[in-house]
């Protein structure tokens, strides 16, 4: 069974930053694509990053966080980090780290309980 633990977030005032990590396991991880989530009440969650190695290694971003997130990963701790810089009130949501391997039999997709980011203005 696959289980991620999100841990990082906080309260930070705007223009300032955090890390966010997701620790993995139950899968092997460097199969495993990696995305961050968010999600704030009455809306859809939204993809924040996203790193596929299922796509050759391909990295992307929502155009809101372009320029001042980074996904990451240390796979010899299977872990996945977010690099949030220059925050924004915006920002601030509940935030849920995923794991997909689309070619296991079947598919595997997994969500972590989230960790909250509230950015003050």
């Amino acid at each position: 069974q696959v289980q991620l633990v999100e841990s990082g977030g906080g309260l930070v005032q705007a223009g300032g930053s955090l890390r966010l990590s997701c620790a993995a396991s139950g899968t092997t991880f460097i199969f495993s694509d990696m995305a961050w989530y968010r999600q704030v009440p009455g809306r859809e969650r939204e993809l924040v990053a996203e790193n596929r190695v299922s796509s050759g290694g391909t990295t992307n971003y929502a155009d809101s966080v372009k320029g001042r997130f980074t996904i990451s990963r240390d796979n010899a701790k299977n872990t996945v980090y977010l690099q949030m810089n220059s925050l924004k009130p915006e920002d601030s949501a509940l935030y849920y780290c995923n794991l997909r391997r689309p070619f296991t039999i079947p598919p595997t997709n997994a969500w972590g309980q989230g960790t909250q980011v509230t950015v003050s203005s």
